[in-house]
């Protein structure tokens, strides 16, 4: 079984912008506030900036389904929608002119989730928010997390030298669970903020890790620790994974309402993501020991020309690795 991982680390192993032209505008911008105070029932007030004069005060409208209450308090007004709101336009109509102000709106759902966007001097129409929604969240994390792992070369380099070391299918589930349920552990800890570790030396720990899996395979001592009990290693590390993986979710964001929905499903996706991973592994070596023959190599040939390729590989990737590891520490000083 662990030839067909040889192949995984070969396989592994294998902006400038334009400047932008912009328009300087001495007015402060319009200041709209929109809260759902009741389920379909939207207070929206706004405040012109004084460059505005008042012959030109604006209007802003909730889309035409939604019913206005109110209106005769200036700058508020209040408004029954029966339709979700979310992907519809909040529009801004000043009724002589555009006098070419910024518009920054907060917008706050009953469920207390809030969003702040910013519509530029020629937007008219803005975007409103789409309201976040156990499903739609669960999605977008789960895909995240697939992305995420299947992106993260450094955690599959670790997980390919793991599975080298675990060797037999009995071990290397053991070793594949031990590594989950630490990562899964810090993952969580350090998302809720209940235990907090600094990025940078986290991202250099990561790399010694596969650094050290990578010497003990070359070194091959089967009486060493992280052969004879390569779940204990797995474990181990996997609290380090954990929390490089809670960096990428904490610069994504968490939503507001749905957090442990998008910690869920964050964590299964980089589950599949794994799984996936291993399963490509397994099949590609499969396809080999099928096509082989056909090219005239049998099986122990195969053997052991997988054999001779998997030190120069883990030599590469220590190599790689330790580069990793020197230039994530050198960041620690890096201005």
């Amino acid at each position: 079984m662990s030839r067909c991982f040889v192949w995984a680390l070969g396989a592994l192993l294998l902006g400038l912008g334009l400047p932008a032209w912009g328009r300087a505008h001495e007015s402060r911008p319009l200041y709209v506030e929109v809260e759902e105070q009741a389920p379909g029932r939207f207070s929206v007030q706004w405040r012109t900036p004084p460059s505005v004069p008042s012959g030109n005060a604006p209007e802003v409208q909730l889309p035409e389904h939604c019913e206005l209450l109110q209106d005769s308090i200036p700058h508020r007004r209040m408004y029954a929608c029966a339709e979700e709101l979310g992907g519809n336009a909040l529009r801004i109509h000043y009724p002589a002119f555009n006098p070419s102000v910024s518009t920054l709106v907060r917008w706050t759902w009953r469920s207390g989730q809030t969003h702040t966007f910013v519509g530029s001097p020629d937007q008219s129409r803005l975007s409103i928010p789409v309201k976040e929604s156990a499903a739609g969240v669960a999605r977008q994390y789960l895909r995240l997390g697939v992305g995420h792992i299947l992106a993260g070369y450094d955690h599959l380099l670790f997980l390919v030298c793991l599975l080298l070391i675990a060797g037999t299918g009995r071990r290397i589930f053991w070793t594949i669970t031990g590594f989950t349920l630490a990562h899964s552990l810090t993952l969580a800890l350090s998302t809720l903020g209940w235990v907090r570790v600094p990025v940078a030396p986290v991202e250099a720990s990561i790399a010694l890790s596969i650094v050290f899996v990578a010497w003990e395979i070359l070194r091959g001592d089967r009486d060493s620790l992280a052969y004879r009990h390569p779940i204990a290693i797995s474990s181990a590390f996997g609290l380090l994974h954990g929390f490089g993986f809670a960096a990428v979710l904490n610069e994504t964001g968490l939503p507001q309402t749905e957090i442990p929905t998008a910690l869920l499903f964050f964590n299964l996706g980089v589950e599949i993501g794994q799984l996936l991973f291993i399963l490509g592994l397994v099949l590609a070596y499969q396809l080999v020991k099928v096509l082989a023959p056909a090219a005239g190599v049998s099986g122990e040939a195969l053997k052991r020309r997988l054999s001779r390729l998997e030190r120069p590989l883990v030599y590469a990737v220590g190599s790689l690795a330790a580069f990793w590891m020197i230039q994530r520490v050198a960041s620690f000083w890096a201005s």
